[in-house]
């Protein structure tokens, strides 16, 4: 069992990593039912839409909170800065989920407005053209904020407290 020092080192990790299992629990939930499981569920198009709309909601969100919290991040970890190790990976990964997430919002906004439009097939193609980089970079995050990666950037316990996460 952790003791309550690993616990804190892991804080800014596990707190990541329930977000992160959420989105991809949403990610899933979404290309499962674009082939019309929906109805299954009881839902209309309009409501599965409305509801797939969710997860792009939730991770602009998400990615909106990062920009407060990475430049925190990034005065020891390059990973987390825009042109040091690998041009800031993590922001360049957010790039590349972002178009991605841009073409999934559009296709969704258009399917809702035309419904005789919607394509299972390519929503899931859009989906698709996101997903590696979206659940690579949901672990690479959680991995980069846990206790050894926080250790061996030099972080002391008590800046990891004062990291407003």
């Amino acid at each position: 069992m952790p003791s309550r020092e690993d616990k804190e080192w892991n804080r800014l990790a596990v707190h990541m990593d329930q977000f992160h299992s959420h989105f991809r629990y949403e990610f899933n939930r979404v290309y499962t039912l674009a082939d019309g499981g929906f109805h299954k569920e009881g839902m209309s198009l309009p409501r599965f839409l409305r509801e797939a709309q969710q997860l792009y909601s939730h991770l602009d969100m998400h990615h909106r909170i990062e920009t407060y919290i990475f430049p925190v991040l990034a005065k020891k970890m390059p990973q987390f800065k825009a042109g040091a190790r690998e041009s800031g990976e993590h922001l360049q990964k957010h790039k590349g989920i972002h178009d991605g997430l841009d073409k999934y919002d559009a296709f969704l906004r258009n399917s809702l407005e035309n419904p005789s439009e919607y394509n299972p097939a390519k929503l899931r193609s859009i989906m698709d053209g996101f997903k590696e980089v979206l659940f690579t970079h949901l672990d690479e995050e959680v991995h980069d904020l846990g206790a050894a990666s926080m250790k061996k950037a030099g972080w002391t316990l008590d800046e990891i407290r004062r990291i407003p996460m």
